[in-house]
């Protein structure tokens, strides 16, 4: 990770940090040690899901609470922040353990997610929480702009349970039933218990949360139900 790369980074940010060690710190994985970006990465978590909430808050006056939390989940989900980190180019600044390194880490999704909220992180300490706010919202901007109350995107998981829910049904069942792997680089297989279904949907992901959805998503197409 040379220089060159780290002032593009904060370029692509908007944010250029006065003390650059909390800017290396967000940008390491666990897999590089005990020095590593997952303190950042809690509360940058905590401060992302502030920050869109109060934004949704504002944008959607006649909102209720569900439908602002549907629409706050789909912003803050690890799928929509590794496309910011991707957005970032930040996969190759990233500060990984050799292993992690090989098995194409900078390019993993859950990994790319982790570091935007530790960077987020770091951007508050090094700042303040109304810089934080704007450089979050500049990243936001465009898909904020593009939400709408009328068609909120429901992920598996939630259209799964609402589907039960609508029919007086218990509400899924998901099982870790295996999982593999070295502690930097795991696979997590999950069934989902349905009372509709025969038999549990298994899916594996890099993830526990994202092999939940993918199981979900087996459901509702064995139900006959679009997500």
């Amino acid at each position: 990770m040379n220089d060159i790369a780290l002032s593009r980074l904060q370029s692509k940010l908007n944010y250029e940090f006065k003390d650059s060690t909390l800017f290396t710190l967000a940008l390491s994985h666990r897999s590089v040690g005990a020095t590593n970006n997952e303190r950042l990465e809690f509360l940058g978590d905590s401060i992302l899901n502030f920050i869109i909430a109060r934004a949704l808050f504002d944008q959607f006056e006649a909102a209720r609470e569900g439908q602002l939390s549907r629409l706050r989940a789909q912003m803050v989900k690890g799928e929509t922040l590794a496309e910011l980190a991707k957005e970032f180019d930040l996969g190759p600044c990233l500060k990984l353990g050799e292993g992690e390194m090989k098995s194409g880490g900078q390019r993993r999704d859950s990994i790319l997610a982790d570091a935007v909220e530790a960077i987020i992180g770091a951007i508050y300490i090094d700042s303040d929480f109304n810089t934080c706010r704007q450089c979050v919202l500049q990243w936001y901007k465009t898909r904020l702009a593009k939400l709408s109350l009328k068609s909120p995107a429901k992920d598996a998981k939630t259209s799964l349970q609402e589907f039960l829910q609508s029919r007086k049904e218990p509400l899924p069942d998901y099982r870790v039933v295996d999982i593999e792997g070295d502690a930097h680089a795991q696979t997590f297989t999950v069934e989902c218990h349905v009372s509709l279904l025969h038999e549990p949907e298994t899916a594996t992901a890099s993830s526990r949360r994202v092999a939940e959805k993918k199981s979900a998503a087996q459901a509702l197409q064995k139900l006959g139900v679009e997500s």
